[in-house]
Parts: structure tokens; C-alpha cells; sequence
């Protein structure tokens, strides 16, 4: 290692701090490679850290035995690949922030005579758009209160239709299909809802006036949703008496770190009112760092597809990358994008809004016992686990076969982000590796979890470490199987005891233990997701293969056509001529 640095080049470029065992320690950005690098050592007597560095780094440093480095163009550069290997490769020491969600805007195309409010998530192609939002929670809920109240266009076939339909017949809509609604009304009409979108006490209003209706007409279960909507709108925002009596645009971030987790909560200030907020939650109160966290927070909220209102970003505390970042932000959004830090004034109150904001979420955080440490503290992690993934996967007779990823985090099961995969494989092996490949394959748009179960011993277990070693991912990985009697692997209730294999021992608990029950939990979510869809994939071919001897084609001649093709949808594919190779041209003529 110590020949690496002596021999570091002064350009821009990442490095990467590796252990014993190559597991990736940490990662970072520099200028200048040579003078970053070297800023972390001592070199007399002999080689050893910079006593001046953080605890975190110093525990690092302690732990690497090996450098390695990538050259780029500029700092710029260097930024942008160090935030992408972070969160692709998740290294120790470094702070990973799972928060990269896309919020929906409001939009609406000015340039039409009879517009209609919808929404979005991307930039929307067109000279007249105009975009509300964003809202993080709710903005389906304040689209739908719209078009309950005024009687707009209520679907984009409206407008093409001519006629006027059951909309207008029950007094949601104008018709303006057939003319009876001037361009002028129509357009009053949009300007009131405009006010509402931005002002939404006039909203919550209408809403009030019609839910008291519609008790007093004993229509309660009408009235209770509007009472529920009623609460969504109200939360949409953190309550605030900051106005600053002008037209600004802001997004605001503050990021705070607790003891055991931290937040990040966002605040967007539209027309100089407060007009949505949210927050998240992140892991790794012992390794965060206040640099990395903004960098990560800002570069993976605003993507190249983003909309984007404010040019000014407030941020609650400085940090180093600001102005690269800025830059960064600029290019991608195509406009001039700032990040400031305000000392005093209105913009100052509205970081420190943020900040409180974000120590209340800690505060009102019900504290519950966590069965994640005792489960890292008896496999001997590196890491508590808190964002998992389970995988398994399901055939019968080697027909539709299918792998499933389930997904567990903070305590509950994270359904959307479930993942399902047809497999190709014929051996459990082969399909246990085409799975993990093609999820390795994803982290640079999904980042890794925290732990890896997999339903299968030792051997599954090392091949996942292999790929992921090969892939230089920081991923631990434990598996779970039941006991071989007489040889077979016995999955009937009480036949057979399971069994955890992990890096550095193999546990056989008590079925009453609790992590036992926990890994098992995990084990049988995926499990359950995976019979599912080979179920319905299984019966989905079997109508496919039942539609194939209609035509007149037997059971051998479908089953050297999908050994050929590999699934029903290239069948339906093919050529003439590339079934008249796989079969005949008997069977191309009647397939095509």
C-alpha cells in the first residue's frame, strides 16, 4: 500500500479503500489524488494514520491494507462516479441514504382552450406547462378534490368525443365537446383552481361545505372520504408563519443525525408560500458524515428527468462540495441552480424550520425493540442489517421456473420494491446465480440492502459471495436450508430442523428462538412470492401450450420448440424460416 501512495498521480479521480479479505472499506473523491490520499497518513517512523482524522476514517484506516484509484477528467467527474460507486457498491464507511424517490407534480398545459390538471413526474414536452408541486404525499388526493369540486374536463377522451357524456348529465363537466362552455368561462374556472392549488385553505373550504352535505343527506360514507381527503390536503406542508411577501421558489434541505438513525427532511416553497414537505429516515448514525449526506440527498433528488421550479437550494448546514454540486445540478437541469447556506433573514429561518422539523421526526420516532443487532451480533455482521433481501426460487419438473426477491426494512416488508425473475436455468444452481447476476446488475439504479438470505445451504451461500466478491460488492450473506434426513432435504412442518449457514459458522437454534423464527420469516416471504408467480406463470403457459395443440401441434413437437426457443413469447416471435430450422416447415406454415 505504501508504494501505491508514493506513486499516486496528481489528477482528478476516485480511490477506494480495500481490507484483507478485498472488502471495499471506503470510497472517495479527490483534486488532486496524490495530495487526498496522502493527507490521510504519516509516513515516520513508519506508515500510520493521520491521527487528525475522524474517528470513522481512523477505524478505516486501521482496517485497509490496500488502494485502489480511478483517474478522471475533473472534480466534477470525480463527484459524479464517487456518489454512483457508493451507492452501487455500498462500502463500510460510507454513509448509504436509500431516499432517492421521484415526487409527482401537478401540471398544466396553458397553451390548450380547455387544459386539464394532471400529473406527472418527468418534465413534460411543451412551451406553455405549468407545474405545481412537488407533493411527496397526497398529490393524487388534491388532483381527485379537484375534479370533485370544479367541473373541468374530466378525462382526456372528453375533449375528442363530441358528445357530451354521464359527466355532464351529472354536472362534473361544462361540455365543452359541444360547445357549451365559452373559452373565457372555462378559463375562469382554471384560475380558481389555480388560487386553490396554491392556497389551499379555499380548498379545504369547498371540501367542508360539500362533506356537510352530504351528512345532512345521510350519505356518510361519502362524507367520511371527503373528511379523510380533507386530512390529506392539511398535511401536505409543515405549518409555518414564514412568509417572505415575494415570489420566490425555494427548496430547502436539513439533514440531522440522531443516535441510533438520522433524517432528511425537504420543505418546497413556492410563490414565496410553503407549499409540500417531507421527510426520510437513513441508517448509520455511527458513520455519517454531513458532506456525504448532502451530496447524496441533493444528487439523487434532482435527476436529469426531474422538474425543477426553484433555482435557489437552501441547505441547513454548509458543506464542502456545495458549489460542484451547484454545477452539477445546473448541467443537468439546463438552468443556473444555486445552493446557499443562509446566515439571517427569512431564508435562514426557513433552514432552521427544516432543522426542527427534522429533530421533532427523532423525538416523536416511537422507540421498539429491534431484533436486526441481536441477529448481527450472533452472525458475527460487520453491520446491523436493517434493509434485507430474501431470495428463493420455484419450478415443477423444470417448468416455469421462476426466482422472487422479497424486501424487509425498518421493521415491516417493503412490497414495492419486490421483484420477480423468469428463469432460464435448469438446476437450482444455475438459477440461483442467473437471479443474484441480474440483481447485481441493478444496484447501480437500486442500491444493495444490507444482508442477503438465501433459501439454500453452503454452497448457494459461497456462490452469492463469490459474485458479489467478483463485483467487489460490500454485501454479507447468510443462507438457510433444512437438515438432509436419509439424504433429502425435508421441508414438512417438524420433519426437519433448519439449519443458518454464515461466513463463520453454521447454527442449529431452537425452534423457539426468536432470530431463528426471524430468518425463517424472511425464508418463507420469499418463498410464498416465489409460488405465487410460478403458479401463475405455470398456468399461464399451460393455456399457451393447450392454444399450440389446437392448431394441430403435439406435446413433443411444443417441447422441442420451447427447448429451442426458450419461451412461448419467442415462439410467437420467430420467423417462418427460424421455425422451419427449429421443427418444420409443416409446423412454420400452420404457426405462420
Amino acid at each position: 500500500m505504501l508504494k501505491t501512495i508514493q506513486n499516486l498521480p496528481s489528477d482528478a479521480g476516485v480511490y477506494q479503500y480495500f481490507d484483507k479479505n478485498q472488502q471495499l472499506l471506503y470510497v472517495g473523491k479527490a483534486k488532486n489524488l496524490k495530495n487526498r490520499v496522502k493527507s490521510y497518513w504519516r509516513f515516520t517512523p513508519k506508515l500510520h494514520p493521520n491521527p487528525k482524522q475522524s474517528l470513522r476514517i481512523l477505524r478505516m484506516l486501521e482496517q485497509a491494507v490496500k488502494i485502489e484509484y480511478i483517474i478522471v477528467e475533473s472534480e466534477v467527474d470525480a463527484l459524479i462516479l464517487e456518489n454512483s460507486l457508493i451507492k452501487q457498491l455500498n462500502p463500510k464507511y460510507n454513509i448509504l441514504l436509500r431516499d432517492d424517490k421521484t415526487y409527482p407534480y401537478i401540471y398544466l398545459d396553458e397553451s390548450q382552450d380547455f387544459p386539464r390538471f394532471e400529473l406527472t413526474r418527468k418534465v413534460v414536452k411543451g412551451k406553455n406547462i405549468r407545474y405545481y408541486g412537488p407533493f411527496p404525499n397526497g398529490g393524487k388526493v388534491l388532483l381527485d378534490t379537484i375534479y370533485e369540486l370544479f367541473p373541468l374536463v374530466q378525462k382526456k377522451a372528453c375533449l375528442t368525443g363530441g358528445k357530451a357524456c354521464l359527466f355532464h348529465q351529472i354536472d362534473k363537466c361544462l361540455a365543452p365537446c359541444e360547445g357549451k362552455v365559452s373559452i373565457q368561462k372555462y378559463q375562469n374556472i382554471i384560475e380558481e383552481v389555480k388560487q386553490s392549488i396554491i392556497k389551499r385553505s379555499l380548498l379545504i373550504e369547498k371540501l367542508n361545505e360539500k362533506m356537510l352535505s352530504l351528512a345532512m343527506n345521510e350519505r356518510y360514507e361519502e362524507a367520511a372520504t371527503l373528511r379523510d381527503n380533507i386530512k390529506t390536503i392539511e398535511s401536505l406542508t409543515v405549518s409555518s408563519n414564514i412568509d417572505l411577501a415575494n415570489s420566490d421558489n425555494l427548496d430547502i434541505f436539513a439533514i440531522h443525525n440522531g443516535n441510533t438513525k438520522g433524517v432528511i427532511v425537504k420543505i418546497f416553497m413556492r410563490s414565496g408560500r410553503v407549499v409540500s414537505s417531507s421527510y426520510s429516515t437513513f441508517r448509520g448514525a455511527d458513520i455519517y458524515d454531513e458532506n456525504e449526506a448532502y451530496k447524496q440527498a441533493l444528487l439523487a433528488f434532482y435527476q436529469e428527468s426531474s422538474v425543477q421550479i426553484a433555482n435557489n437550494i437552501l441547505v441547513a448546514h454548509p458543506f464542502d462540495d456545495a458549489d460542484e454540486i451547484a454545477n452539477i445540478l445546473s448541467k443537468r437541469l439546463k438552468k443556473k441552480v444555486e445552493i446557499i447556506h443562509p446566515l439571517r433573514g427569512n431564508k435562514a429561518k426557513l433552514t432552521a424550520l427544516a432543522l426542527k422539523n427534522a429533530q421533532e421526526v427523532l423525538k416523536k420516532e416511537t422507540p421498539k425493540e429491534e431484533i436486526e443487532p441481536s441477529i448481527a451480533k450472533l452472525f458475527e455482521l460487520s453491520k446491523v442489517p436493517f434493509r434485507i433481501e430474501s431470495f428463493d426460487n420455484s419450478h415443477m419438473m423444470g417448468v416455469a421456473t421462476v426466482g422472487a426477491m422479497v424486501v424487509w426494512e425498518e421493521g415491516r416488508w417493503h412490497k414495492k420494491d419486490y421483484r420477480r425473475y423468469a428463469l432460464e436455468s435448469k438446476d437450482e444452481y444455475g438459477q440461483m446465480k442467473e437471479m443474484l447476476s441480474h440483481r447485481i446488475e441493478s444496484f447501480s439504479k437500486s442500491s444493495p440492502p444490507d444482508l442477503w438470505i438465501l433459501d439454500g445451504g453452503e454452497t448457494l451461500r459461497r456462490l452469492a459471495v463469490s459474485l458479489l466478491k467478483k463485483a467487489k460488492i460490500n454485501l454479507e450473506v447468510i443462507a438457510i436450508a433444512k437438515e438432509k434426513l436419509d439424504a433429502k432435504a425435508h421441508r414438512a412442518k417438524g420433519a426437519a430442523k433448519d439449519i443458518i449457514y454464515t461466513e463463520h459458522s453454521v447454527f442449529e437454534l431452537k425452534t423457539n428462538d426468536k432470530r431463528l423464527q426471524w430468518v425463517q420469516r424472511q425464508r418463507d416471504e420469499a418463498h410464498r412470492f416465489a409460488i405465487t408467480y410460478h403458479q401463475n406463470k405455470k398456468r399461464k403457459e399451460d393455456t399457451q401450450n393447450s392454444l399450440l395443440q389446437k392448431k394441430g401441434i403435439g406435446p413433443a413437437t411444443v417441447k422441442k420448440l420451447l427447448n429451442y426457443f426458450g419461451t412461448f413469447k419467442a415462439i410467437e416471435e420467430a420467423t417462418y424460416q427460424e421455425i422451419s430450422i427449429a421443427s418444420s416447415e409443416k409446423i412454420a406454415k400452420i404457426l405462420k
